[in-house]
């Protein structure tokens, strides 16, 4: 075991976290829906969300045999919807190709729906034991530093050098408090901004530190204007209360999360109306908002619409569009950006 691996876990013995709720019984399944929630995602954030999601489904099979509004439900608000569908995903595929067991062969594990090659590893060190190195984005700044690793870690030849030298930290021994200490390390102490170099266990032979250049590693995504896309969003209240909402396409943005009807600009906005049934004459216009995707800003307009009560039959006997009521709001997914436009009306 390397000075590196032996510093860092005498560290994570007397200052790591060891109370998070994944550390409790860590099963494969446990761990893995835990580190699917924790990517791009801070830990604070996770825990409730995580919680809530193992008391609903305390297994992978109750997580196979669930229905998929369910699962997106517990995901409203954690953001990147495609990891909630890609786990809703996989644990069928072991339900019925591995009879409910997660399977413990890498090469098995990294072929699932949403998990690539870190997050694997982290899954069948931690849960399994099993000797596998790991790349999480704070395991990559660790190491930037450690190194002084030139280069964004997005590019190929820099994550390559990354994932050499993860491969070589990794000990042989207690490789699952190993893999929960770097994690540990690049998350407390080790942060992007104001990283606690003074309390680092291995900051006496970090070329960073001794550099004087902490926080020019690991090196910056060349900037990219985001570009800004607009929509309108009406909503519809029926003399219940109930809002009208679609059902989104299940790949895509939001996909597969209940959503208000959307409509590109003015022109399109009041075709729907006559289409709908509704009177585009009498509208409240809602504040506006930017919400952020990564890769473009949408500006969304909410449009208050009066309902054409004719029309109530017609919409609940379709698939896609229904009525909800605030107290559905708990049991289906919502794009946060929709229930903040919901939060402003009930």
């Amino acid at each position: 075991m390397g000075s590196f691996s032996q510093r860092l876990l005498r560290w994570f013995g007397r200052h790591g976290r060891h109370d998070l709720p994944w550390q409790q019984h860590p099963t494969p399944y446990r761990v893995w829906v835990s580190e699917v929630m924790l990517q791009q995602t801070q830990v604070s954030t996770v825990i409730p969300y995580y919680l809530r999601f193992m008391e609903r489904f305390t297994d992978l099979v109750s997580l196979a045999n669930a229905d998929e509004d369910d699962v997106l439900a517990l995901w409203s608000g954690l953001g990147y919807y495609s990891r909630a569908r890609n786990l809703y995903c996989a644990a069928q595929l072991i339900r019925d190709e591995y009879n409910g067991v997660f399977p413990s062969n890498f090469e098995e594990v990294v072929a699932l729906p949403g998990i690539g090659r870190s997050t694997a590893g982290a899954i069948l060190a931690i849960a399994c034991r099993q000797h596998h190195p790991i790349l999480d984005g704070n395991v990559k700044r660790v190491l930037s530093r450690y190194h002084a690793v030139e280069g964004w870690p997005g590019k190929r030849e820099v994550e390559q050098r990354l994932w050499q030298l993860a491969a070589e930290h990794t000990p042989q021994q207690r490789v699952a408090d190993y893999t929960q200490a770097i994690m540990d390390l690049g998350a407390t102490l080790c942060t992007r901004s104001k990283p606690d170099c003074e309390a680092c266990p291995v900051r006496s032979d970090c070329a960073a530190c001794s550099q004087g250049r902490v926080t020019d590693f690991p090196g910056k995504k060349p900037r990219k204007t985001l570009p800004t896309k607009s929509v309108i969003m009406p909503v519809v209240l029926n003399d219940h209360g109930e809002v009208l909402l679609e059902k989104r396409p299940p790949t895509g943005i939001w996909g597969g999360l209940w959503s208000l009807p959307e409509c590109a600009d003015e022109t399109e906005f009041k075709h729907w109306c006559e289409q709908q049934g509704h009177d585009d004459r009498i509208v409240v216009r809602l504040d506006a908002f930017r919400h952020t995707f990564s890769h473009y800003h949408l500006m969304i307009q909410p449009i208050l619409v009066q309902e054409n009560r004719t029309y109530r039959a017609q919409i609940t006997e379709s698939v896609a569009q229904t009525w909800k009521s605030p107290a559905d709001f708990r049991v289906i997914g919502l794009p946060a950006a929709v229930l903040k436009i919901l939060g402003s009306i009930y």
